[in-house]
């Protein structure tokens, strides 16, 4: 494992703000860490990079005990946490050159070309940080955490202050570092968990609310989910032989909108129906819950 935390405690004064949190993330994942403000997200990242100590359960890196072998686990991660401090007087470069040098980076030089270049940086690499936009710190931020090739990232609201477009690309970098990198990160932008996580972890008031893939958690448990399905060929009165169905819907021609608990079954059926009547599908497609929903759901 390359994150594994075990009955994670944090407590200040009478609030638990880690309450007996256990989870694991393997190599070559990319893990959406979710909850509201105050839930614990950005303490538990904290405690995970060595930043802040538990008061109870254990945080391993690579198999490293964060608490016994704390060096040597900064080592391994690369971290960016949200409020992301820089030092705005130097410039980027000197700044991802110092990062290096704090890392005995051999080759510095060409390390932090290529991150410079993999976060988009090049424009804007000749300034002082204190002069660059919100979202070119953010990015030099970024570069600073993988400037050491790391094992493992942590990333707490890695997309802040960034624009559409930067977004996208920031997105691009995320999903090219988690095929050969753990990746844990947080955000309050659901669509960009939905477009790069393989799983998501969603925390509540310090505890584990959901642990599961964005499939499983969308699929719900007692939720009505929709099947639309359009036919190359007029099919109304075929559907009528259907079961286990809520409501059907025709916005268009043979293009139909099934509300139904049962949607695998739905699936196989529209599948049998178009074997016996002859009928060509020209497109079949399952929605459940969005990200959205479940997240609201479970955190209300």
């Amino acid at each position: 494992m390359s994150i594994e935390v075990a009955g994670l405690l944090k407590i200040y004064g009478a609030q638990k703000a880690v309450n007996d949190i256990s989870f694991k993330v393997n190599k070559g994942e990319i893990v959406g860490f979710l909850g509201p403000n105050g839930a614990g997200k950005s303490t538990t990242m904290k405690i995970i990079t060595g930043y802040l100590q538990a008061d109870g359960g254990t945080a391993k890196v690579c198999g490293l005990d964060v608490q016994q072998d704390p060096i040597t686990v900064k080592k391994k991660i690369g971290y960016l946490p949200e409020s992301n401090p820089l030092y705005y007087d130097m410039y980027v470069r000197e700044y991802l050159a110092f990062v290096a040098g704090v890392h005995k980076i051999k080759d510095s030089k060409k390390k932090i070309e290529e991150v410079i270049a993999l976060t988009g940086l090049a424009t804007e690499s000749k300034k002082k940080i204190g002069q660059l936009s919100k979202g070119y710190k953010q990015r030099t931020g970024l570069a600073a955490a993988l400037v050491h090739d790391p094992e493992v990232l942590i990333l707490d609201e890695p997309t802040s202050g960034l624009d559409p477009n930067q977004i996208i690309e920031i997105r691009n970098v995320i999903k090219q570092q988690g095929k050969n990198k753990t990746v844990l990160f947080s955000s309050h932008i659901l669509q960009e968990v939905e477009a790069v996580c393989d799983r998501v972890i969603i925390i509540n008031k310090g505890e584990i609310a959901a642990n599961d893939t964005l499939a499983n958690l969308q699929q719900g448990n007692n939720e009505t989910h929709v099947v639309k399905v359009e036919f190359r060929e007029e099919a109304v009165d075929k559907l009528k032989a259907l079961n286990d169905v809520i409501s059907i819907e025709q916005p268009r021609g043979s293009y139909f909108v099934i509300r139904t608990m049962q949607p695998e079954k739905v699936r196989r059926q529209l599948l049998e129906l178009a074997l016996q009547h002859n009928l060509n599908i020209v497109s079949l497609q399952t929605e459940g819950q969005s990200l959205e929903e479940v997240f609201r759901e479970l955190t209300k």
